[in-house]
C-alpha cells in the first residue's frame, strides 16, 4: 500500500533561478534564494523530484546535481528546458546520465507547445519525432518515462496526437485567478488524453499575474489533487518551485504544513 507522500514531488531549478528576474518578464519575487533542489525537496518533506533547466542552467556534465539528488526516490530530468530550449542530443545525454543513477526514471519536456501556426511548429517536436525519442528511453533494460507540460491555456490547441506519444502529462493553470476553472479543465485533459497518466502541476506562486499565490487558492489545488490521488485520476502532485521555498512565502508554508498532515496518508 503507497502512501500520499510517494506521489509527491517539487519542480526542481538551479539555485537562485528565479532571483532578480527583471523587465518584461519578471516574476514579481522579492527576496534572495538560496535553496538548491534538493533541499527544496527536504524542506517540503517530498521524495520525488522534477530537475528542469532554467535559462540554460546546469551546465552539463550533470554528475554532482545528479549526484546530490541520488538520495531522492525518483527524478525526472528535463530534455526540453524553459521556453522550449533544447540542446543537441540532449536524449543521449540524460540516457547515459540515468544509467550512472538509477533513480533517474524519466524525461521532462516543459514549456512544450507553442501557438497554432508557429513557425517552428505546434510543438517542439512533432509526433513522429516524440515517438522516435521515446523509443530511446531504455537504460540497462528499464524504460525511462517521457513526460510533457500542457498549460490551460492551450487546452484548444490540437495537441492530442503529441500527447499521447508520451507517457506522463503534467497540467497547469498559469493564473491563479483561473484555478476556478480547475476541475472543468481537467476533464480536458482527460478527454485530449485517456490512456496516458496525468500530473498536476501546483504553483505556489501566481507566476501568470506576477504576485503570491493566495492560500485559498493553493489549499483548492491540494485538495482536489488528493482527492484525484485516492481516487487515482492522478498519479501525482508537482509542487513549483525550489527556487522559491526560502523566500517566506504563504503558500510554501502552507504547503508543508499540509504535507506533513497528509503524508503518510495511505492511498
Amino acid at each position: 500500500m503507497s502512501n500520499v507522500r510517494e506521489k509527491l514531488w517539487i519542480w526542481g531549478h538551479e539555485a537562485g533561478s528565479h532571483n532578480n528576474v527583471t523587465g518584461g518578464d519578471g516574476l514579481g519575487l522579492e527576496g534572495f534564494s538560496r535553496m538548491t533542489p534538493a533541499e527544496g525537496a527536504y524542506y517540503l518533506g517530498v521524495p520525488n523530484l522534477i530537475m528542469v533547466r532554467y535559462n540554460n542552467k546546469p551546465t552539463p556534465p550533470y554528475d554532482k546535481h545528479a549526484m546530490a539528488l541520488s538520495p531522492l526516490k525518483r527524478v525526472v530530468w528535463s530534455i526540453v528546458g524553459n521556453s522550449g530550449c533544447t540542446e543537441s542530443d540532449k536524449v543521449t545525454l540524460i540516457c547515459d546520465l540515468a544509467a550512472r543513477f538509477p533513480n533517474i526514471c524519466g524525461v521532462m519536456m516543459d514549456d512544450f507547445f507553442r501557438k497554432p501556426g508557429h513557425e517552428l511548429g505546434l510543438g517542439v517536436y512533432g509526433p513522429e519525432e516524440i515517438k522516435a525519442i521515446k523509443s530511446r528511453l531504455t537504460v540497462a533494460g528499464r524504460k525511462l518515462d517521457l513526460w510533457v507540460v500542457l498549460y490551460d491555456h492551450q487546452l484548444n490547441f490540437p495537441v492530442a496526437s503529441h500527447l499521447n506519444q508520451c507517457d506522463v502529462v503534467t497540467f497547469w493553470t498559469w493564473c491563479a485567478k483561473d484555478l476556478d476553472m480547475l476541475e472543468q479543465n481537467f476533464e480536458r485533459v482527460d478527454r485530449l488524453a485517456p490512456s496516458i497518466r496525468k500530473v498536476l502541476g501546483c504553483y505556489m506562486w501566481d507566476y501568470g499575474d506576477h504576485k503570491p499565490m493566495p492560500v485559498a487558492l493553493m489549499e483548492k489545488q491540494c485538495r482536489l489533487g488528493l482527492r484525484w490521488l485516492q481516487a487515482g485520476r492522478i498519479d501525482g502532485i508537482i509542487f513549483l518551485a525550489s527556487c522559491i521555498c526560502d523566500l517566506g512565502l504563504e503558500a510554501v508554508e502552507w504547503t508543508r504544513a499540509w504535507i506533513g498532515k497528509v503524508g503518510d496518508g495511505e492511498l
